[in-house]
């Protein structure tokens, strides 16, 4: 089944499309970085979809959805996004999978709605301290292309408010996690390499339940480069979920 929507929520209609069938596991969630839309799960969507349902989205100002008044933050995002769950009737529990700064939009969203969330899958997320830790190590040069990338959607600002949001909420979950981290990291130094995987292992610590997986062969995004681990993590999770039921 393949349903293309416009789901009007209360600033501005977002486009999403559900494929696949459910059969009673989990739903899976996918959100994409900054400045991307559904299209970033071209390459994972069909195999995903032989696993249960998957819902793919354009967050407000990209692809197919309507710009939106509200600040392009991490929090505004999550609350359009359950919006667009409730009103499209796409019921819990979810297998929530974000992908950059879509990761820090699924990490706030299992912190709210812990209840709905049954596993998590975080492909090379932006992790809370990246400022600070991280982008303070690299050359200016790669500093000013990094924040010079902000025109899409919310500016830089807004971005680091969604980092300092994260930070703010950052709790234990229950819930089994993923965490995939590119091991071929484009314009990386072996340090910052070897940063970038310290960083991403750290993020396991938000879960009594979590697994690192490097992907080797793959810079940023993962399920161009490496496919299979992208889809073999939601496998997993959805194959925990549906043989506890």
């Amino acid at each position: 089944m393949d349903k293309e929507m416009f789901i009007h929520i209360s600033k501005c209609k977002l486009y999403a499309k559900l494929v696949g069938e459910n059969n009673g596991k989990p739903t899976v969630i996918m959100d994409a970085g900054y400045g991307d839309f559904s299209k970033a799960w071209n390459s994972v969507l069909r195999e995903i979809s032989m696993l249960s349902s998957v819902l793919i989205y354009d967050r407000a100002g990209l692809g197919k959805s309507d710009s939106s008044s509200n600040p392009r933050t991490s929090r505004e995002m999550v609350k359009e996004l359950k919006e667009l769950l409730s009103e499209a009737k796409i019921k819990p529990p979810y297998i929530l999978v974000g992908h950059s700064f879509g990761g820090v939009n699924m990490r706030m969203f299992a912190t709210e709605y812990p209840n709905e969330v049954c596993g998590l899958v975080l492909i090379d997320s932006t992790p809370e301290h990246y400022r600070e830790r991280f982008l303070s190590t690299m050359s200016q040069d790669f500093q000013q292309a990094y924040n010079k990338q902000f025109v899409y959607e919310g500016n830089y600002g807004e971005f680091m408010e969604s980092l300092k949001q994260l930070k703010d909420t950052r709790q234990k979950l229950n819930v089994p996690l993923i965490v995939l981290s590119a091991g071929k990291k484009a314009h990386y130094s072996m340090e910052s390499q070897k940063l970038w995987n310290e960083m991403q292992r750290e993020i396991l610590e938000i879960s009594s339940d979590g697994e690192l997986v490097i992907a080797e062969n793959s810079a940023h995004y993962i399920q161009n480069d490496e496919p299979e681990v992208v889809v073999c993590a939601i496998k997993k999770l959805i194959e925990n979920n549906y043989f506890s039921c």
